[in-house]
């Protein structure tokens, strides 16, 4: 799957998996020991995330119903847990940093395409 940020007109990934599964999403990235660069997992649903026991920091976007960016959270390292967002309904998890190469904000517009 495809993810860009159509506000921007920047790639976030051409390598995204969707985990939507109860199983899928408890495992997340889990047992990994990177995040490629064009890489993500898509959580759905989720509007909070941890990174107990994960390798690497990841950054994380977290969506609304609309694919609108509603919270970011850059180069989250190990073992923390993020805040509980009401209005998300969705996170890309991404490798460290490409919140900042894809010069994201809050409110952009995601696409995401198979």
């Amino acid at each position: 799957m495809k993810i860009t940020n159509i506000t921007r007109n920047t790639l976030l990934a051409d390598k995204a998996v969707l985990a939507s599964s109860l199983f899928s999403r408890m495992k997340g990235l889990l047992g990994r020991s990177l995040l490629g660069q064009n890489e993500a997992l898509i959580l759905r649903p989720c509007n909070s995330i941890h990174t107990f026991f994960m390798r690497f920091s990841i950054d994380i976007i977290f969506l609304d119903r609309t694919d609108k960016v509603v919270a970011l959270k850059e180069n989250m390292p190990a073992f923390r847990i993020t805040s509980v967002y009401p209005g998300a309904c969705q996170a890309i998890e991404l490798p460290a940093h490409a919140i900042f190469r894809s010069k994201t904000h809050i409110n952009d517009q995601i696409q995401m395409e198979k």
